[in-house]
């Protein structure tokens, strides 16, 4: 099969909006009952299709980044791009945001219903939230938690009570948080890809980075902010293989690596699939010498919690027996194990599937031969592999049975992991792709309202 047939590319991203379409009118003929919990399955949305204040901005960056992107991602200075796309990441979330209204889309969206802030008027000294936390999980607990703040562990709960009590109380405050950590894993990915796979393809893949469908998630969501911490703990492990020359400095950032991974442990229960990017990271490098260190910054995050007195696993197995008592319990399986994939053509977009079908077809070759054949060929499957464990992630969480909707807002740290296929498509047809990327998420978000 010719990998650089753009007509193959074509067919795939079809591919995927139909069976899109197909969850689409699937899901509508088997809710009738309202056994799936959503309005507009496969996504965690109500169709609305409206304007908003951040409108003409996302338009004006989409057309921006579509006609100027890929030249300036060519010629630009490497620092230039990382911080140039990281700062477009962050126009592009906020513009998507205010779509929906600065209440509605920025300051509500963590602090009202089920989500974080609406808790923290119940919590006092850290001490004994952390010893009683998995008391309040059940749902006939008395003063049971929230959903958002019952549905992970204790970590995720405490970063908002840390800005609350530092002075950045509110949700505004917890918006603008979650989105620049969100916005800062475009930079974590391009440095990644470039430790790996070179810089060629980071290049190629940082406009699309930026216009990612899944910003319209990441702006407002505390998984963006996951998102933002899960892509540092790869991007330090990758730098402590191939940042770095000095002894010091590696061991540096696998203890860095470490500290994040370990801080991704009490964020999301799901966060452990990262372990997988960690993995192939050195799997890549054929460089198993920063995994002490990256265990030693893991550490201290977990003798910390259980001292006191959150048992990770006690956690997990409480939020386990809640999840199936509630929606998680009655929305069937045979539905959301396809469907939650379905749902991330819109979260990726069609030129991250394009890419992926490349990505797959040059899997299958071996990383051997691509390898002995050309120096680019090497840089490309290790491409690959960044991918091919993004996915893994992503389908052992769906296959886990804990993932029913919702995903194309809890699966954003594996997502940004995929985004990167598209720098295997071909150079002369990036500015189509990124209008593809770009119309789904203003689609998405126009005609939408999303919500968590």
């Amino acid at each position: 099969m010719n990998v650089r047939k753009p007509s193959s590319d074509l067919v795939a991203a079809v591919s995927a909006l139909l069976l899109f379409v197909v969850s689409a009118v699937v899901g509508a003929a088997v809710n009738g009952d309202d056994v799936l919990f959503l309005d507009w399955p496969p996504l965690f949305a109500e169709w609305e299709p409206h304007l908003g204040p951040g409108t003409p901005a996302a338009l004006l960056v989409a057309a921006v980044v579509v006609v100027n992107g890929p030249a300036w991602a060519r010629r630009s200075g490497w620092r230039a791009l990382v911080w140039g796309s990281g700062l477009g990441s962050l126009v592009w979330i906020t513009s998507l945001a205010l779509v929906d209204g600065w209440r509605r889309g920025v300051t509500e969206r963590l602090a009202t219903g089920e989500e974080y802030l609406t808790a923290l008027d119940d919590i006092g000294a850290v001490g004994p939230f952390l010893r009683t936390f998995t008391d309040h999980i059940p749902l006939d607990s008395p003063d049971n938690w929230p959903a958002h703040v019952a549905g992970h562990p204790p970590g995720a709960t405490l970063t908002f009570v840390l800005l609350d009590r530092v002075g950045l109380a509110g949700g505004g405050w917890a918006a603008a948080f979650c989105v620049v950590v969100a916005a800062s894993a475009v930079p974590a990915v391009l440095l990644t890809v470039r430790a790996l796979a070179g810089e060629e393809p980071a290049r190629s893949a940082a406009p699309f980075l930026v216009l990612a469908p899944a910003a319209v998630w990441m702006g407002v969501s505390a998984d963006g902010y996951f998102a933002g911490v899960a892509a540092w703990a790869v991007a330090l492990l990758a730098l402590s293989v191939r940042g770095f020359r000095g002894r010091t400095g590696r061991r540096l950032a696998a203890v860095g690596s470490g500290v994040l991974f370990g801080l991704l442990l009490y964020l999301s229960y799901g966060l452990v699939l990262m372990a997988a990017l960690g993995v192939a990271v050195l799997l890549v490098a054929w460089d198993a010498r920063p995994l002490p260190w990256v265990l030693l910054g893991v550490a201290p995050w977990v003798a910390g919690f259980t001292a006191a007195g959150f048992w990770w696993f006690d956690g997990y197995t409480v939020l386990v027996d809640r999840y199936h008592a509630g929606a998680g319990g009655y929305r069937p399986y045979a539905y959301f194990v396809w469907a939650n994939l379905a749902a991330q053509v819109a979260s990726l977009g069609l030129a991250t599937v394009a890419g992926l079908r490349r990505g797959v077809v040059e899997g299958a070759r071996g990383v051997r031969e691509l390898a002995a054949r050309r120096p680019e060929d090497a840089g490309r499957s290790a491409l690959v592999g960044l991918l091919a464990a993004g996915a893994v992630a992503m389908l052992a969480a769906d296959l886990s049975g804990m993932s029913k909707a919702e995903t194309e807002r809890i699966w954003l740290p594996f997502a940004v992991w995929l985004l990167p296929a598209a720098a295997l498509l071909p150079a002369a047809l990036a500015r189509s792709w990124l209008v593809a990327q770009a119309a789904t998420a203003l689609l998405v978000n126009h005609l939408w309202l999303t919500r968590w």
